[in-house]
């Protein structure tokens, strides 16, 4: 349908996972894109594969937790495809660990990537969007913005700080034409949930016994509700959260 037809796209991230999955759609759907990796060679293999598939891409290395690196980001969309219509801040790490153990500069560079890498990001693109009068800024949140989980101090402290900010920048932005919208998934099939396995001591059948739906979500499936709110069809839909989750946060139940 080339809902996305022409727009421009950074999406922080998206050399693997999630936000591999959301430039990925989005570029099918007509936009052109400036994928990042903290690493150069695989910011460019992403954006080499977006490139034979037909999508208008480019490559960046950035630490998004660097506000200038957020700022070459939206330069580069402005530069190589002569606008900035849509910011995805996909980037994140986990510190999966006790509370009494937790080492505080790990509880630090959690917050410093998931949630002031976010405002470094949204404020890059705000800079260009407030003034043109039109623009999306999507959050890649997380259920535990909404609920806490033990031994995820840094990361559930994190995403509650996402969905704040979230508010904030809409409340600010709206009658300026940007819309601010968080993204919250459950557990999604990513090399990211294996690493947290390990250290989080839960396995498939965990995830798939407390899920109602029974299984894991997919980037495709996360990927197709960025799309949503990032084109026209969530025109009226900013400042809120919109859950991915296979039903996790309405089940109360053991």
């Amino acid at each position: 349908m080339q809902r996305l037809k022409d727009r421009v796209a950074v999406v922080t991230g998206s050399s693997t996972g999630i936000g591999r999955a959301i430039a990925e759609r989005f570029g099918a759907e007509g936009a052109k894109v400036v994928v990042n990796s903290r690493h150069e060679q695989r910011a460019e293999e992403a954006a080499a594969a977006l490139r034979a598939a037909g999508v208008k891409a480019v490559g960046v290395a950035a630490d998004v937790s660097r506000p200038e690196d957020a700022q070459r980001l939206a330069e580069t969309a402005v530069r190589e495809f002569g606008g900035l219509d849509i910011w995805v801040n996909n980037a994140g790490i986990n510190a999966i660990g006790p509370s009494l153990e937790l080492e505080f500069r790990d509880f630090l560079r959690v917050l410093e990537v998931n949630l002031a890498g976010c405002f470094a990001g949204s404020q890059a693109a705000g800079r260009v969007m407030v003034p043109n009068g039109h623009g999306v800024i999507l959050q890649i949140g997380s259920i535990f913005g909404e609920v806490g989980m033990p031994m995820r101090a840094a990361y559930c402290s994190a995403k509650h700080g996402l969905l704040g900010l979230t508010k904030v920048l809409s409340n600010e932005w709206a009658r300026s034409g940007v819309r601010v919208v968080c993204l919250d998934p459950a557990y999604i099939r990513t090399d990211l949930d294996v690493q947290d396995q390990a250290a989080g001591s839960y396995d498939d059948a965990d995830i798939m016994r407390r899920t109602p739906m029974g299984r894991y979500g997919t980037v495709e499936e996360v990927a197709a509700v960025a799309l949503f709110l990032c084109s026209d069809d969530a025109a009226y839909v900013s400042g809120s959260r919109v859950t991915v989750d296979g039903g996790w946060m309405g089940y109360g139940g053991w």
